[in-house]
């Protein structure tokens, strides 16, 4: 679970970028914290970086296929 301190710098947020899941081996979609659906391990990622393969560190084969899904993305000002 991503942690954070000072909750003032985070707004909650609807966006559907959140409801995506993404295959092991693609093009991250946005920077951020990615969350695997099916074990948890949690990753930071700068968006176009490919998201880790389906043997990344904490996945155990039995814990189901890996699908990573944004939990968290920074918003530049403009």
């Amino acid at each position: 679970m991503a942690l954070y301190k000072q909750e003032q710098y985070l707004t909650k947020s609807n966006d559907v970028a959140f409801d995506s899941k993404y295959s092991p081996g693609t093009a991250a979609p946005h920077p951020g914290i990615y969350r695997c659906t099916s074990c948890g391990d949690e990753i930071a990622i700068a968006g176009g970086h490919i998201l880790p393969p389906q043997n990344h560190k904490q996945h155990n084969p039995s814990n189901g296929a890996v699908h990573w899904q944004l939990l968290v993305y920074p918003v530049q000002k403009k």
